[in-house]
């Protein structure tokens, strides 16, 4: 079976679970990229639920291999800071990583992004795990929403990941309030604990908050480079297994600050 006769396959069984989006699909092109896109907004939208074994042996066969294409970055070859070798920043796509866990930055229902395509870390992570992984986190909520701060822990499925650690960012709607710093300080904690708890040695996190949120790119870099050096700092020898965290950015300005901040760290700043 070529790659879009996968992708056709894959959008015909999504849509005979949900009939209501057999007109758009029908009219969608028939490029790759355009079924492609087709596809990934189709599991975008499609409600929690179980799949087909079929559904999954091609979902996971593509996602794969679409991992592979785009390249797996291991943890192990991001150069570490000079000045705190248990930290490294790297520029890229998380989904990319090979990493014990990696940090997905998640709305209060923690069931994925619904918006089809959209361009949100939550989106992007569901899209490249599977529609398995919407399943896990509905089978941990159970109609809950979760605490701001607080963190929870999955399978990665079709990621290089193990696992995947999603926490709720503090939404900063007009100026920046200390509460706010400290739920977002508890967010990296949070998902420090869990990938502890799981026994990965390593995890990559967003910058958590900065998208969609508000928080203010600045002094959410600062706020989690010192809480999560002071984690490890405080975890040191306890048997906890994290020794290697990766400050995840998209932008350069987020490449910057985070540069500039583990090159040179003071810690009369603490």
């Amino acid at each position: 079976m070529t790659r879009l006769e996968t992708i056709d396959r894959l959008i015909d069984m999504l849509v005979e679970e949900m009939p209501e989006y057999a007109q758009e699909a029908a009219a969608v092109p028939r490029s790759e990229d355009e079924r492609r896109a087709l596809l990934r907004a189709l599991m975008n939208v499609r409600p929690p639920m179980p799949a087909s074994e079929r559904f999954l042996a091609l979902q996971d066969g593509l996602l794969c291999d679409e991992v592979e294409r785009r390249g797996i970055v291991d943890v192990s070859s991001i150069k570490p800071s000079a000045l705190d070798p248990r930290l490294a920043v790297w520029r890229g796509d998380i989904t990319r990583l090979r990493v014990g866990a990696i940090v997905n930055a998640a709305n209060a229902a923690m069931l994925g992004c619904f918006v089809p395509l959209h361009r949100c870390i939550d989106n992007a992570i569901h899209s490249a795990a599977g529609v398995q992984l919407r399943l896990a986190c509905a089978e941990l909520m159970q109609g809950r929403e979760e605490p701001t701060g607080e963190a929870r822990i999955t399978p990665a499925f079709d990621l290089p990941a193990d696992y995947v650690a999603h926490t709720v960012g503090p939404i900063v709607a007009g100026a920046l309030t200390a509460r706010d710093c400290e739920l977002l300080a508890s967010c990296y904690r949070s998902c420090l604990d869990a990938a502890a708890a799981a026994g990965c040695a390593s995890i990559a996190s967003c910058c958590i908050s900065t998208g969609e949120f508000g928080f203010p790119h600045e002094p959410a870099a600062a706020i989690a480079v010192w809480t999560v050096r002071a984690w490890l700092d405080a975890h040191e020898g306890s048997g906890r297994p994290i020794d290697h965290v990766i400050f995840d950015v998209f932008s350069e300005q987020d490449e910057r600050l985070y540069r500039n901040l583990l090159d040179g760290y003071d810690d009369k700043e603490e």
